[in-house]
Formats: C-alpha cells, structure tokens, sequence
C-alpha cells in the first residue's frame, strides 16, 4: 500500500464516520476495511503510517500538541499525531506545515473551550487490528521501520513568549 492509497483508506473512514474529526470512530472503521483487504494489503498499510509520524515529527508540531493538550509526553506527542492523521490528508499537510493553522479547526477551538485532549492511538494501530481481525495473528517481524528525524528544540514550550511569538494563534485559544 502506497502513500495515496492510506490516505485513501482513512478519506473512506472519515466519510464512514458519522462525526469524521471523532479519530476513534474513524480508527474502526479503517481497521474494518483494512482487514477485508488481502493479507499483503494489511501489512502493507503499516509504512506509511509510520512514514507519516515520521514527516510530522516537527518541534513546532510537538509545541502545538504541548500547547493544545496542556503537556505532550513522547507517547502523548505519538497519540496526537494519530488524531491529526484521523483528520485527513488535507488538515495533517497544513498542520504539518503551519502547527498554527491548527487553531482554524473546530474540533481544537472545542478542545480549548472544553479543556480536552486530543490524540487517539487507535490510528497507530489500524494495521496491526486489522492483521489480528483478518488473520488472527500479529503483524509479521519487519513489517514496517521508522526512522524519526532529529529534533533539535531550540525553544522552551513552556515560556509563554516564546509559545506567543511561534503558536499566536494556538496561543490564543489555550493561553488567554
């Protein structure tokens, strides 16, 4: 399975889903659709969804989920970015390449307002469900490698002039 058509599969999820921003819901119905594929198919889906939490792991990207979550662990920076890529193709890109053009989506001015978390790690695990469900068996050794850039944080998440200077518009919404 290539780029396109994993992005292809979450699209068809997200129409599935009856709210396509709930990552849960999208996750299910991924999973059910990549176990109905040919066994290749299902491990093939694996790559490139830890090539795309490879792309998206950015400092700016990791300070907006530290922002929006109100902390972001390496595993809560992970289950962020598992809900991002629920959100489509369109939504991860300009995130990806503008963390602050997060705060035009309704469901992290919801997020704000209400005091909750985003992230979803069911959407890591689409590949390795689906495997289980059509196979009863894990996903195969090798089936997939990550290879994470290096982050090299030159700023503190935590000073609130930098976040305002980097995030204004993130900053807005979770620290005003």
């Amino acid at each position: 399975m290539d780029r396109q058509q994993f992005w292809d599969l979450i699209e068809d999820a997200r129409t599935k889903a009856s709210q396509g921003s709930d990552a849960r819901t999208v996750a299910d119905h991924a999973t059910a659709s990549l176990a109905a594929l040919p066994r290749e198919q299902i491990v093939g889906a694996a790559q490139p969804l830890w090539d795309l939490l490879a792309d998206s792991y950015r400092d700016e990207l990791w300070a907006a989920a530290y922002l929006i979550n109100g902390g972001a662990s390496d595993d809560g920076f992970e289950y962020f970015r598992g809900w991002l890529i629920a959100q489509g193709r369109e939504t991860f890109e300009r995130a990806v390449a503008d963390p602050d053009s997060l705060a035009d989506l309704p469901a992290v001015r919801a997020a704000a307002a209400e005091q909750e978390d985003l992230e979803d790690e069911d959407i890591l695990r689409i590949a390795w469900d689906a495997h289980l469900k059509a196979t009863g068996e894990e996903l195969p050794p090798g089936s997939f490698t990550i290879r994470y850039p290096r982050i090299t944080a030159d700023w503190d998440f935590d000073d609130p002039a930098e976040v305002r200077s980097r995030l204004p518009r993130l900053a807005r919404l979770h620290m005003d």
